[in-house]
């Protein structure tokens, strides 16, 4: 039974994991990198009221992660969590592809000069089922994904690690090259061909996607559901809470453990006490209500182990790099939204007979991403590595100090290009003809996307690995789906800022720092700079939240088997 077991998983099962994976980015981000060109262009939607849609939409698809961690963590499984999302996510692309395909789903097209009707509340409420169902499939399928194709990799030999490490870049170069094409082949079909089409192709990629999913499932490595790391978390708290008058212990060998319980959330090793945060320790110190005694087992609403504490000590630690994501992912929200606005207005032709697709600009944050991930595992770790020791040459925590950095810059060169974009326009007259194009080219945005990649590229790996590496064991799904989260409310916080400067911006002339219909007369720099002036902010904050930050206390991790937790170690010691 071992022996048949230990066949299953491995590197076969990565096709058929990441196929799903694939197609849902694609269908996702064919979408919500036009969406703001399919709000205002096909619905008519005011500029503002578009950009806030995109960011909620995209918050909401960021939040969901959580739903599908805990259904996975604590009923179905990750295999039954990503299956079933994906046929929600298919449903919610077959009625959005119908809304776009179909005429009466949608209000008729603008005529001229004349006043643009708007989509009426029946098309409205199409169109935002068909978003809530791609969200809420999206929310199951983002956070298994990445920790059920991990788990393929869990194996008792040493090289367990690696491999895991292996299928994350493989993960995040899929991501990567499912975007490139939707960024182009799907942005190109939607504004040549037609929408029904653009969006008709990656519903039809999904299902098929679902079948080969299907298709692996004697191949996998299914792990049971450990329970919800949720109910622990809340177990923990009303315990402490209950006994918030008792005093503490003078040892943290006097604290409750119980192995046989944590047997199966403890594979990896239990963790050691910790200092920090000691009124949690009161939920692991017995009294004689407990009648542990007599029971023999704990009522875990009254009494936890020492490791179960530690786990949520473990999550709150996490929390302050968590919140430091909030302000990159509201800076990069800016690609889909206000980026896109300007690249309308400017010069997208490469010849007289083909022009770039505004929402296909993306491509140059990217490939520079994907240049940006090899560049750093083939030259610059090995090259790290020998002034550090570490084996990933540098640590997450430092890799995602560059990638703060650098998004630092990438909104303060997109200001001095909007000054430029309005100065040509001046020039030319062409400040009070928001339709008409100006004449500058669009690859004076290059800079700007490309720094947001590279930014990326160190940011998003160096979160990930964040959460996996620091979460407890149990608790990997919901990690990742915290990882989600944060650019869940960062797209919010972009919504809200926007929302915030539309109103005070607003002068008795009419005159705004983000106008509805006429971004010429706005103050769109001024917007990007105070985002800057935020994220500049909040790169203060991260580097003293890593300056402090403590890594997870564990015990034994894997040395019993034979193992080291020597990275650990060498990681500690370097922060």
């Amino acid at each position: 039974m071992e022996e048949k077991r230990k066949e299953k998983g491995g590197v076969k099962t990565i096709a058929f994991i990441l196929g799903n994976e694939i197609c849902e980015r694609m269908a996702m981000m064919g979408f919500t990198r036009n969406m703001v060109n399919y709000l205002t262009l096909q619905l008519h939607m005011p500029m503002t009221t578009a950009a806030k849609t995109v960011t909620n939409y995209n918050g909401t698809s960021s939040l969901t992660p959580l739903l599908g961690a805990f259904i996975a963590d604590s009923y179905a499984g990750k295999f039954w969590t990503i299956t079933v999302s994906s046929l929600i996510y298919l449903l919610g692309m077959i009625i959005l592809t119908l809304s776009a395909a179909l005429p009466q789903l949608r209000p008729p097209p603008c005529e001229g000069n004349q006043l643009c009707k708007e989509a009426n509340d029946t098309q409205l409420c199409i169109l935002y089922l068909s978003l809530l169902l791609t969200a809420l499939g999206s929310g199951g399928i983002r956070p298994c994904v990445a920790a059920f194709g991990a788990e393929q990799f869990v194996e008792d030999n040493p090289e367990q690690t690696k491999k895991t490490w292996v299928y994350f870049n493989w993960f995040f170069f899929a991501m990567g090259a499912a975007m490139l094409m939707a960024s182009t082949v799907l942005v190109y079909i939607q504004d040549n061909v037609g929408w029904g089409w653009g969006l008709g192709i990656p519903t039809i990629a999904m299902a098929l996607s679902i079948v080969v999913f299907l298709v692996g499932y004697s191949l996998y490595r299914n792990l049971d559901p450990a329970g919800s790391p949720f109910v622990r978390i809340l177990q923990i708290i009303v315990a402490a809470f209950r006994k918030r008058k008792i005093p503490l212990v003078s040892s943290p060998e006097l604290m409750y453990v119980n192995k046989e319980l944590d047997a199966s959330i403890s594979k990896d090793g239990m963790f050691d006490h910790s200092n920090q945060f000691k009124f949690l320790d009161k939920a692991a110190i017995e009294t004689e209500e407990d009648n542990i005694k007599s029971t023999g087992k704990p009522n875990l609403w009254r009494l936890n182990t020492i490791h179960r504490v530690e786990e949520l000590k473990c999550i709150i630690r996490m929390l302050p790099i968590w919140a430091a994501g909030i302000l990159f992912a509201t800076a990069n929200a800016q690609q889909s939204t206000f980026y896109l606005q300007q690249a309308n207005t400017m010069n997208r032709h490469l010849s007289k007979s083909f022009q770039i697709p505004s929402a296909s600009l993306s491509v140059f944050s990217m490939i520079p991403m994907l240049i940006t991930i090899v560049i750093y595992d083939r030259l610059f770790v090995p090259v790290a590595r020998k002034f550090t020791g570490l084996d990933r040459g540098i640590n997450f925590l430092q890799r995602m100090a560059i990638g703060f950095f650098l998004v630092i810059l990438a909104t303060l060169v997109a200001g001095f290009i909007e000054v430029k974009r309005k100065h040509a326009a001046i020039v030319n007259g062409l400040i009070d003809s928001p339709k008409s194009i100006i004449p500058i080219s669009v690859f004076w945005l290059v800079p700007q996307y490309a720094l947001h990649g590279i930014a990326e590229a160190f940011m998003s790996i160096g979160h990930l690995e964040f959460f996996y590496s620091q979460a407890p064991e149990s608790m990997r799904s919901t990690a990742t789906a915290l990882f989600w989260t944060a650019s869940s409310v960062g797209d919010y916080v972009s919504s809200l800022l926007v929302s915030l400067v539309h109103k005070f911006s607003s002068g008795a002339d009419g005159s705004n720092w983000l106008p509805d219909n006429n971004l010429n007369k706005g103050k769109l720099e001024n917007f990007y700079w105070l985002i800057t002036i935020l994220q500049a902010l909040n790169f203060v904050y991260y580097m003293l939240c890593m300056k402090f930050y403590t890594f997870k206390p564990l015990h034994s991790l894997r040395s019993e088997n034979g193992g080291s937790n020597q990275e650990e170690l060498e990681l500690a010691s370097q922060v």
